[in-house]
């Protein structure tokens, strides 16, 4: 039995991991975060260790107080003033911990290249970790590359700790309503939090890790999933079509479900994302094709597909 440590571990995907990890039964885990909270701490069923992250020796010596074997990151990679302190300087402490042997670097994306540098603010910041993990002694690492979550589309039926004012990017099936990234034909990977998390669990029990892990749920076309969405709900959606032109612009086309995030996600950050967000869609980044993914290894594990998570979500009882 090994002792994990999710950093990030009271929300969004490090929350579905931790508890995929209890619910397997197989290892002991703990929590590390900012502050103390045993409200949630007895709500999770697992220990908070709070830490800061900036203090390297700090998170060192609480790592080696606790024996932690394996530390998984959900530490959030998007943000935009330019500060990845916290996921580098979680790299240096498990690397110079003498009891950590592993760690999971947060991704749970897609394979990036410089080329997508500045596209989105995250592209940089897991750049920079993915270089930090080159730089490790004797730290087995990997990353999870599980394309699109899922979750967002399920929202607020399907239970997710993703944020609890979901993104609406290309599909508000809220409000019957599509804006279809350029011609809506080409694959996406779509993986919900709770696979992820499941696939994650059953990791910490193999031998080997290679430096990037591949997981998804389902595999389709924003087409495809448009028509799975109207089906679900019984109705047309009212469909827009952005054109590659109108994404290299920065612009997209307005959904329902955006306007009111404006105040806490404002419509110009909204449309930068979207747009390149898009573009990636459009250019096949979504569609990722390793040489394996952990879907063979695990073959007992069946993910939610788009189709279950959508008639879960919207379709109405007869």
């Amino acid at each position: 039995m090994a002792i994990i440590a999710v950093a990030g571990g009271t929300g969004n995907v490090g929350r579905a991991i931790v508890e995929a990890i209890l619910a397997a039964g197989k290892h002991e885990v703990k929590i590390l975060s900012r502050k103390p909270n045993p409200d949630l701490e007895a709500e999770i069923g697992a220990p908070i260790v709070p830490v800061d992250y900036s203090d390297v020796d700090a998170v060192v010596k609480a790592l080696e107080d606790h024996n932690i074997d394996t530390v998984i990151s959900g530490i959030a990679m998007h943000s935009g003033d330019g500060s990845d302190l916290s996921e580098i300087e979680l790299i240096r402490a498990a690397d110079r911990s003498k009891t950590t042997k592993r760690m999971v670097s947060s991704d749970w994306g897609v394979p990036l290249n410089d080329a997508l540098i500045g596209t989105v603010p995250s592209v940089i910041h897991k750049i920079n970790a993915k270089k930090e993990l080159q730089k490790t002694k004797d730290l087995e690492y990997t990353v999870f590359l599980v394309g699109n979550f899922m979750d967002y589309y399920g929202f607020p039926v399907v239970k997710s700790y993703l944020a609890r004012t979901p993104l609406v990017f290309w599909l508000d099936v809220a409000n019957n309503a599509a804006a279809i990234p350029g011609s809506g034909n080409q694959h996406v990977l779509f993986t919900h939090t709770t696979d992820v998390a499941r696939f994650v669990a059953a990791s910490m029990d193999l031998p080997k890790w290679e430096p990037e892990t591949f997981i998804f749920g389902d595999r389709l076309t924003w087409n495809e999933f448009l028509h799975l969405a109207e089906e679900a709900k019984g109705t047309k959606f009212k469909v827009a079509y952005d054109s590659r032109e109108k994404l290299e612009r920065g612009e997209i086309t307005e959904l329902p479900g955006q306007i009111p995030l404006y105040p806490f996600f404002p419509k110009p950050a909204q449309d930068a994302i979207g747009a390149a967000f898009g573009l990636w869609c459009e250019d096949g980044v979504f569609d990722h094709k390793p040489a394996k993914f952990l879907n063979e290894t695990f073959p007992e594990i069946k993910p939610l597909t788009a189709k279950a998570l959508l008639e879960k979500a919207w379709k109405k009882s007869s």
